[in-house]
């Protein structure tokens, strides 16, 4: 079994990359591979609605979103992280999240997953809710945790 962490922050180690190296060594010490992938500021925006992916399989913008979708495929479970940005996600994970819905959301679906985010004081639970949406929206398992 691999899950796939993603880093949405634009920091590629910051408080977001530490959280998400956390969840990795849980998850390893249980028999489960992981795999660190990071956005960065490897993403140039939101969906066009221009039907490219439909027809040739990935999006039209060559970012982070293309070289996400051979692991998306192979994938067992994800693993979303952010920055929290005034109460929400940060826009780099949101982008990428939506494209990624459209792109390869036959990729997704049955695939368990989660969501970590890093937040300085408040605004984590906004910032949860916001990504948590994502998970039924493309028939997955939303995975629970405690706070």
């Amino acid at each position: 079994m691999k899950v796939i962490l993603v880093n949405g922050s634009p920091h590629p180690q910051g408080c977001t990359f530490t959280a998400l190296t956390e969840v990795a060594k849980a998850l390893n010490a249980n028999g489960i591979d992981t795999e660190l992938f990071t956005i960065g500021a490897d993403i140039k925006g939101s969906c066009l609605a221009c039907g490219f992916c439909k027809t040739n399989g990935r999006c039209v913008m060559d970012d982070a979103v293309n070289r996400f979708l051979p692991l998306a495929m192979e994938a067992d479970g994800f693993v979303f992280g952010s920055p929290v940005h005034y109460a929400a996600p940060c826009g780099n994970i949101l982008s990428f999240m939506s494209r990624l819905s459209i792109c390869a959301g036959k990729y997704l679906a049955n695939k368990p997953a989660a969501s970590v985010v890093s937040c300085r004081r408040g605004g984590a639970t906004g910032a949860l809710d916001t990504m948590n949406k994502f998970y039924p929206i493309n028939g997955m398992p939303m995975v629970p945790s405690q706070y």
